[in-house]
């Protein structure tokens, strides 16, 4: 699985940005994709997970509210809405790709293909 992320950028805080994490290579009925960010010196930190098949959704309590996973079947693509961000938001933006759908799907070890990541950068 190849996964290609984008939609990263400089935003103001308020402001809304929505991620886009493309798939390619198989078919993924019966994987999970996730969504992760790194600051700079932090680690990386689980955001979302939706299950391809079903589309059930589980979120970090961190973004609860403000970000949104979603997911379109017939172009292979996830997304992420994001609204509401605040400068403590900026980080590099990584999707990921497990291959199993159930569980919060929480850990990074869990995740067996990850993108490029994508920046975000929200300044006050």
């Amino acid at each position: 699985v190849q996964l290609q992320a984008s939609g990263g950028g400089l935003v103001q805080a308020g402001g809304s940005l929505r991620l886009s994490c493309a798939a390619s290579g198989r078919t993924l009925s019966n994987y999970a994709m996730g969504w992760f960010r790194q600051a700079p010196g932090k680690e990386r930190d689980f955001l979302a997970r939706i299950s391809w098949s079903v589309g059930t959704t589980y979120y970090a309590d961190s973004i609860k509210g403000r970000f949104t996973i979603s997911r379109d079947n017939a172009k292979n693509t996830v997304y992420l809405q994001m609204n509401s961000l605040k400068p403590e938001d900026s980080a590099v933006y990584y999707c990921a790709a497990a291959p199993w759908e159930v569980g919060t799907l929480s850990s990074r070890q869990m995740y067996s293909y990850w993108g490029q990541g994508t920046l975000v950068t929200v300044y006050s």
